[in-house]
């Protein structure tokens, strides 16, 4: 397994924001799957996850697949009390650093859960003012 993948694993299981931002290159781009939009920039992106790790409960990856530089990370969680499978979909730049981050989830009752939750964080963190700019 791929270093950052581990340090990934790590960095969720804990919901260290320092953690995730050491593994993001500074142009990731992360795909939520709450809407349309793409974040980017390691700064913004690692805000956004690691208000994620503290909205998922009962979090833990179920499979990881893949090599080189593309990993697919399975997992299941809780938001609140309904219950969520999900994919991770990771691509590596050359340096080993998280280039690309695209989140698949179900059922769609969970994700319209996760929003509002994410929504509520977001309007309460001064940060996601100036990151507003970084969404595509």
């Amino acid at each position: 397994m791929h270093p950052t993948i581990k340090h990934m694993q790590d960095a969720v299981a804990t919901g260290d924001e320092n953690l995730i931002h050491a593994l993001l290159a500074e142009d990731v781009r992360f795909l939520p799957p709450t809407y349309y939009k793409t974040w980017t920039g390691r700064a913004a992106v690692a805000a956004v996850l690691g208000h994620v790790a503290q909205v998922f409960s009962d979090f833990r990856y179920r499979r990881i697949m893949g090599e080189g530089n593309d990993w697919a990370l399975e997992f299941q969680c809780r938001v609140g009390d309904l219950d969520a499978i999900g994919v991770d979909l990771i691509t590596l730049n050359n340096d080993g650093l998280i280039q690309e981050f695209e989140v698949a989830m179900r059922p769609y009752k969970t994700i319209g859960a996760l929003r509002e939750t994410m929504m509520a964080r977001i309007m309460t963190d001064a940060r996601f003012l100036e990151f507003k700019d970084a969404l595509s």
